[in-house]
């Protein structure tokens, strides 16, 4: 299923380091029962920007649900299963079948409204590619610097797992797993030891490869005045926002929900470009 994990970047991903933010001479409208909003999509996320345009182009969002909603998270939609889901059904499952290659960049972050692909999580999909259909938008709340501290601090645990992941699935790391696990049976405890030391000073030579993360003057600002969700960020490809119809996001995500975050009425959407 494919749903919003909390996971940090890898640097084998397709990172994107520019600094601007163009949105597209398109306008993408999405249509609901909640009213309509109106989406630029970046032309930093280029991968993005074309597949989402091409599956608008096909029809393929024509009365899927948004089939995920958070109050005070995000709204998610896309999953193609959701077009004849009935009452109940699990959804998240349905895709186009293939993904498309992460596209970060620094300066397109969480804020409430920006358009993002959602993704499986990080033990299936190592290189955090993004689902071709299935997106979110960010809803969020306000964050005081107390927050955003702690989220640094939650950012950076889950990146040294995620070092720790990567190191334990090469060769060296397997082969020093396996001679940890015969010493710790032999009942060899000092030498295991030794062994699990010299597993943890490989993980931390992977792990000051990247920089501690920080959040920078925008992202603080925009997370301390208008809000969002920060602890994405870098971690989830942001390719769109909207421009107008913000409000339409508050109005969807106060719908009554059922165990599995389903809204009890099924909300539609229509996606068209604007000519």
């Amino acid at each position: 299923m494919k749903k919003i994990i909390i996971l940090i970047f890898s640097l084998n991903l397709v990172l994107i380091s520019t600094y601007a933010q163009t949105l597209s001479k398109e306008t993408v409208l999405i249509e609901t029962a909640y009213g309509k909003m109106k989406v630029k999509l970046f032309e930093e996320t280029p991968l993005h920007k074309a597949n989402f345009l091409k599956l608008v182009n096909q029809n393929v969002f024509d009365s899927l649900l948004f089939h995920r909603v958070i109050n005070g998270f995000m709204i998610q939609g896309g999953d193609l299963i959701s077009k004849y889901a009935k009452q109940g059904d699990s959804l998240g499952h349905g895709d186009m079948g293939y993904s498309i290659p992460a596209e970060f960049n620094s300066k397109l972050i969480h804020k409430k409204g920006r358009l993002a692909a959602a993704r499986e999580s990080d033990d299936i999909n190592p290189k955090f590619e993004s689902s071709a259909s299935q997106f979110y938008i960010v809803m969020g709340k306000k964050r005081t610097l107390e927050d955003l501290k702690k989220y640094e601090e939650r950012i950076n645990k889950t990146h040294y797992t995620n070092c720790a992941r990567g190191v334990m699935k090469t060769d060296e790391g397997k082969k020093l797993k396996s001679n940890y696990n015969r010493l710790k049976s032999e009942n060899k405890l000092d030498s295991a030891e030794l062994v699990n030391k010299e597993i943890e000073d490989h993980i931390k030579k992977e792990h000051i490869k990247t920089p501690e993360y920080k959040f920078n003057a925008e992202q603080i600002s925009a997370y301390t005045t208008i809000g969002g969700t920060p602890h994405l960020d870098g971690t989830y490809t942001v390719f769109g926002e909207i421009i107008e119809g913000i409000e339409v996001i508050d109005k969807i995500a106060a719908a009554k929900t059922d165990k599995r975050d389903r809204p009890i009425e099924d909300i539609r959407m229509k996606i068209t470009i604007m000519k």
